[in-house]
């Protein structure tokens, strides 16, 4: 029988751009190894996530400039503590044993690696959002 981390390894996409080099910082290492494949396995759930967000504060999102709407996601990921939560509970919930102890060492810097690939994959979305009828096939 397959053990937690097998499976958990043998589901991540594999990311052919995120290199993983001997002089590279560890916390690049990580992010590179770890949290890319786990934010992209998780993507479409994030997308879900923030339509729930969205509409739980009224829609509001849909009535935005676009310089608004990116501010707003900045603001989501950054600055709503109970939706940042949430998020670094989906990806940490996706981390092996070995993982989630490395993690701890430097979660703080780990957490701002993950919001940043996390608001920047919500960015490179907006037009699914931008047409809420697109996330109806997510």
């Amino acid at each position: 029988m397959a053990t937690r981390t097998e499976e958990l390894l043998a589901i991540r996409p594999v990311i052919s751009s995120a290199k993983i080099y001997e002089n590279m910082s560890a916390d690049e290492a990580f992010q590179n190894k770890t949290l890319r494949p786990i934010i992209k396995m998780q993507h479409q759930l994030l997308l879900v996530v923030f339509k729930n967000y969205i509409a739980k504060r009224k829609n509001v999102f849909y009535e935005l400039s676009l310089q608004k709407q990116l501010d707003y996601i900045e603001n989501a990921i950054h600055k709503d503590m109970k939706f940042r939560n949430s998020v670094k509970g989906m990806i940490i919930g996706q981390f092996t044993i070995e993982e989630y102890s490395l993690y701890i060492n430097n979660s703080s810097a780990l957490n701002k690696r993950m919001m940043n690939i996390v608001k920047e994959r919500l960015i490179d979305s907006i037009q699914v959002f931008a047409n809420p009828e697109l996330l109806e096939a997510v």
